[in-house]
C-alpha cells in the first residue's frame, strides 16, 4: 500500500486530550477503510503565520500511514467536514523516515543552523 504523511491544524481552543482524541478518531477512520496509522507525533500548540478563522495558534500534528487511495480519501473527507480541523495537509512519500520529525527533533541534533557555506562568516561593510 501507499506511503502517506498528514499534517494536521485543530483548533486552538482544544485541550491536548481533545486533539490527541481527534487523531485516534482519524486512525480509527483508517482502520475502518483497510489502512493503518504507523505512527502520529503530537507538535503541540504553535504559532501560526497567519489568522485562520480567527485563530491565531493551533494544534499540530504529524501522522504517517499506510493506506489505500479510498481510505486517504474518505479520511480527508471527514477531516474538511470536522468543525475542529482547520487545515491538513497530505503527502504521498516513498519511505518514513526512521525517528522524529524535523519539528520533534531539538536544535542542537537538526545541525541546519550555524556554519552555513552562502554566509562565509565575515561581514559586509555598509556603504
Amino acid at each position: 500500500m501507499p506511503l502517506y504523511e498528514h499534517v494536521m491544524i485543530a483548533r486552538q481552543d482544544l485541550s491536548n486530550t481533545q486533539a490527541e482524541a481527534l487523531i485516534e478518531h482519524f486512525g480509527t477512520v483508517l482502520a475502518d477503510n483497510g489502512g493503518k496509522m504507523l505512527e502520529n507525533e503530537y507538535w503541540g500548540v504553535k504559532t501560526m503565520a497567519y489568522k485562520i478563522n480567527k485563530n491565531r495558534k493551533g494544534h499540530y500534528a504529524l501522522l504517517r500511514t499506510d493506506a489505500p487511495a479510498p481510505a486517504i480519501q474518505e479520511m480527508e473527507r471527514l477531516m474538511r467536514l470536522h468543525e475542529d480541523v482547520m487545515r491538513v495537509l497530505t503527502i504521498k512519500v516513498d519511505a518514513h523516515e526512521d525517528g522524529p520529525s524535523v519539528q520533534m527533533q531539538k536544535r542542537e541534533e537538526r545541525g541546519d543552523r550555524g556554519d552555513r557555506p552562502d554566509r562565509g562568516g565575515e561581514r559586509r561593510e555598509r556603504r
